[in-house]
């Protein structure tokens, strides 16, 4: 039998998991309404897993999607490091699609807030 603080740990993982669904929704429609078009959601590759695989016009956009309670604390918890692996998993997916190879690419985020609009910056992931 598992202890009582093994049963919230796994009831906070999964709101958790909830909540970050909801951010990806919720930066998918922001997308949708700025005119991209949804290639994949929560895209799997060797290399990690991509939030959101956009595309619009001459342009295709990794998205990382970060919900916090502030848009603050939302951008401070890019890494280096995530901006590294959708990198690399960016170019594993390129090399699976070639026909994307000549667009513009873009590591973007989407900010997600309990309160406000989501915001999406452009090549955020672009400048770590």
């Amino acid at each position: 039998m598992s202890s009582p603080g093994a049963s919230d740990r796994l009831i906070e993982r999964r709101r958790r998991l909830a909540r970050g669904r909801w951010g990806e929704l919720i930066a998918s429609v922001l997308l949708t309404a700025k005119g991209y078009r949804i290639l994949a959601r929560r895209h799997v590759t060797p290399y990690g897993e991509v939030d959101i695989i956009a595309a619009r016009r001459d342009r295709i956009a990794f998205v990382e999607v970060k919900r916090r309670t502030t848009t603050a604390d939302a951008q401070a918890s890019l890494t280096p490091a995530q901006a590294a692996r959708i990198a690399r998993a960016a170019d594993y997916w390129l090399s699976k699609h070639p026909h994307y190879l000549q667009r513009e690419v873009g590591l973007d985020a989407v900010l997600v807030t309990a309160r406000g609009w989501p915001r999406h910056v452009p090549n955020a992931l672009d400048l770590m």
